[in-house]
């Protein structure tokens, strides 16, 4: 059924009619427990969703809706290893990574291999992390450098920075991504060929940059060891096409193999994380799959109106869909989840940017959100001002570790509070102009400013707030976030797991690269700049 066309979508529209009629400050005057009615936790974890522009009616719609779109059956489906991802006929289990309990794909148990991949990956990175591992030139390795693109990137690498304060100093971990030279250049000025070791991470091995950038640092290695024999003893590789890697030197026993059941942007749980786990250590990687266990069996077993996933969902949704807030900010109030909105852009935009439902029909509604954000307080001397007093409204995720008592990070928690509240309470035309009055302006200048100084308000935020970003709590949060992904996907009726426009700008950059100089059959754009980049260089 078109989802429009549904009786819950029909009385969420009314609903959203009557709400918007009244600002978020008033419907915190009418109900002083509205915090306590609108907030929920996972053991330390809370997620407050109280400034968002909805009232308890609005989430027993919401969940009205999730109930008549089958969401029960989209999570157990899941959970049974069935084809969810509808396309490519294939489950999306990436739960089974972290689990403790029995998975099953096809009818068959996938636990004892995930935990033969656990095992070995842990095995290695803690080998690297004694010394252990030499070189060709027997030397100990102790600099690894993660060469992978996209979900074989983005989510270890928003990890490392995030548990920097529990990795070890030794190895050096880094991450090359970008298919321009300089991003590789800058990481090889710090390392050492004899030391080095370089993980390339491509399920098909056939991702251009990974292997361009691959192709860099083997002669970079060859060049200083002598030969490509050499340079094969200083790479590994996550990937299942394993006569790829071995053509390209890498023994297959140097291979780890990636379920086809996990898609890229859910993987760095898999034997991708292996730089993240040299990193932490197997301690702090086994800690990180615990938190996602934690938030995945809250997940599987809690009822809607007190599932933190469910909930996420469903605001997102009401907030894009009904109130127009289709873009997020996501502002991690920690220089350690730095890369957070990075990691989320891929999660949420590649998973839900889709336009098509299960049917090949057209989602009659909006669907991902346009995802954005940086860390607090920089983005208060930044694009702060635009949330205030700019034209459109954006819904905020605030995500917030606690940490210890501080001069600093109170005034960091602090802001971020403050910043939430202001967003939503605003400023009106009378509190502004009776503060300028306060500050000693005369009443005519006052008069005359105060338009200026209104801020309306009303912007939508939840706040996730937990005591330190620790493994375990990182592992919470993103699995809160990516089973946020999977609720609103099931309820627009689109698939999560594919990716297939993103295959249109491969093809064509693989077109250009063979075409080379020829124009023939480009659009005009294309061919003006073909021949302008061939007259810069000469």
């Amino acid at each position: 059924m078109n989802i429009t066309q549904s009786r819950s979508w029909a009385a969420l529209a009314q609903h959203r009619d009557q709400i918007l009629r009244r600002p978020v400050r008033d419907l915190f005057a009418a109900d002083p427990a509205r915090f306590d009615r609108l907030s929920l936790r996972l053991d330390d974890l809370l997620l407050d969703f109280s400034k968002q522009h909805l009232t308890a009616e609005t989430v027993k719609l919401l969940v009205d809706l999730a109930n008549e779109r089958g969401l029960a059956d989209g999570i157990a489906r899941m959970a049974a290893g069935e084809q969810i991802n509808f396309t490519e006929r294939r489950a999306a289990l990436h739960v089974a990574l972290r689990a403790e309990r029995e998975y099953r794909v096809a009818g068959r148990s996938v636990t004892l291999e995930v935990q033969a991949s656990l095992q070995r990956v842990l095995e290695l990175a803690e080998t690297i992390r004694r010394g252990e591992l030499k070189g060709a030139t027997g030397a100990p390795i102790r600099h690894v450098v993660n060469l992978g693109i996209g979900g074989s990137d983005l989510g270890p690498r928003m990890a490392n920075r995030a548990l920097a304060a529990h990795a070890a100093d030794t190895p050096r971990v880094d991450y090359v991504a970008n298919i321009d030279p300089a991003e590789l250049a800058a990481v090889l000025r710090h390392a050492k060929p004899e030391q080095t070791l370089f993980i390339l991470s491509s399920k098909s091995f056939g991702t251009q940059e990974t292997l361009e950038n691959a192709r860099a640092a083997r002669a970079w290695l060859a060049a200083a060891l002598g030969s490509e024999q050499a340079a094969g003893a200083h790479f590994y590789a996550v990937s299942n096409n394993l006569k790829a890697a071995a053509e390209f030197g890498i023994d297959p026993a140097r291979c780890f193999e990636l379920p086809e059941w996990v898609g890229g942007r859910f993987s760095m749980w898999s034997a991708i994380g292996l730089p993240l786990a040299c990193s932490i250590g197997a301690a702090g990687f086994r800690a990180l799959l615990a938190g996602a266990r934690d938030m995945d069996e809250h997940f599987l077993a809690a009822p809607f109106e007190h599932n933190l996933p469910v909930m996420m969902g469903l605001i997102g949704l009401w907030n894009i869909d009904f109130l127009g807030a289709d873009s997020l900010a996501v502002l991690p109030y920690s220089s350690g989840l730095a890369e957070l909105p990075d990691y989320l852009q891929q999660l949420e935009m590649e998973s839900n940017g889709k336009r098509v439902d299960r049917e090949g029909q057209p989602v009659p509604v909006q669907t991902a959100p346009i995802l954005w954000g940086g860390p607090g307080t920089v983005g208060q001397h930044a694009y702060h001002q635009l949330l205030y007093q700019g034209t459109r409204r954006v819904a905020i995720d605030f995500v917030v570790p606690v940490g210890a008592a501080g001069v600093a990070q109170e005034a960091l928690v602090g802001n971020a509070l403050a910043q939430s509240a202001a967003l939503m309470l605003g400023k009106t035309e009378d509190e502004a102009r009776r503060e300028l009055l306060a500050r000693g302006m005369a009443e005519d200048e006052a008069a005359r400013l105060a338009p200026h100084v209104v801020c309306p308000g009303n912007q939508p935020s939840s706040t996730v707030l937990f005591p330190a970003l620790t493994p375990r709590a990182l592992g919470r949060l993103i699995a809160l976030y990516e089973h946020k992904v999977y609720v609103q996907g099931w309820i627009w009726g689109i698939n999560c797991f594919d990716q297939y426009g993103v295959e249109l700008g491969k093809q064509m950059a693989r077109a250009l690269a063979t075409a080379g100089a020829a124009e023939a059959g480009m659009d005009g754009s294309t061919a003006g700049l073909m021949r302008a980049v061939r007259a810069m260089r000469g």
